[in-house]
């Protein structure tokens, strides 16, 4: 349920890459407020800006030129390490490849922000199966990521951005490579799991068969928001 409490609040943020006459603009001019509690979903066509956005909504990339506030934090006053301290506490990622260690199990997986945080193994493991629990995977948690399905896997990336109860949750196409079956479990998981207790969720999508699960969507064309809507209908695709 959106509170309308400001999670993230973005005025008129520019992001350049290159220099001179090479420069492009990657985003041109985005002004936009997330809310807590929120499922917002970034559309729009390849090279349009999208993870160029995310990217400084986490911290990963800095910004050229706006405003951009984090759960009421700048990330230009931090310093490096302020900022790995700061997405270790308060952001999880869901990535498009999952980016699971093949070397590691389905729990040793989902321990790593845990561990990253100074957690003890025993303490991290068991919060990690406690959440592959959540994710209907408590079965398979010494499985390498080998032993596990395509979905399966994408659901041990969710168990790891959930691990550590961040307040914001950021997937960049969290189903572009499942079926329509498995993509609509994960996002009602997604939905059901990672939106509580008023977190703030943004994907990075160009799936339309999830459209119907946003609280908002913004649609993205050549580094700015073209339109907000809380009708997925309203999107064109």
């Amino acid at each position: 349920m959106i509170d309308k409490t400001l999670a993230i609040t973005c005025d008129h943020l520019r992001k350049y890459y290159g220099r001179g006459e090479t420069r492009v603009a990657a985003l041109r001019d985005i002004t936009l407020d997330v809310y807590a509690g929120e499922l917002l979903m970034l559309v729009g066509p390849s090279g349009c800006g999208k993870t160029t956005l995310i990217s400084i909504l986490a911290g990963i990339l800095d910004r050229d030129e706006g405003v951009c506030s984090v759960l009421g934090q700048d990330f230009k006053a931090m310093s490096n390490a302020q900022k790995t301290v700061f997405r270790g506490k308060n952001i999880g990622f869901v990535f498009q490849s999952f980016n699971l260690l093949p070397a590691l199990s389905a729990a040793e997986n989902v321990a790593v922000p845990l561990l990253l945080q100074g957690t003890s193994t025993k303490i991290a493991i068991d919060r990690a199966r406690a959440v592959l629990e959540k994710v209907e995977l408590g079965h398979r948690w010494q499985s390498l990521p080998s032993q596990l399905s395509g979905g399966q896997q994408q659901r041990v990336a969710i168990a790891r951005a959930l691990v550590h109860n961040p307040k914001i949750i950021v997937c960049d196409e969290p189903t572009s490579a499942l079926d329509n079956v498995t993509g609509q479990k994960v996002m009602q998981l997604l939905k059901d799991t990672a939106m509580a207790e008023g977190r703030t969720l943004i994907i990075v999508t160009h799936d339309s068969r999830i459209f119907r699960y946003a609280d908002r969507i913004a649609q993205l064309d050549d580094g700015q928001v073209i339109k907000v809507t809380n009708d997925y209908h309203d999107i064109s695709h």
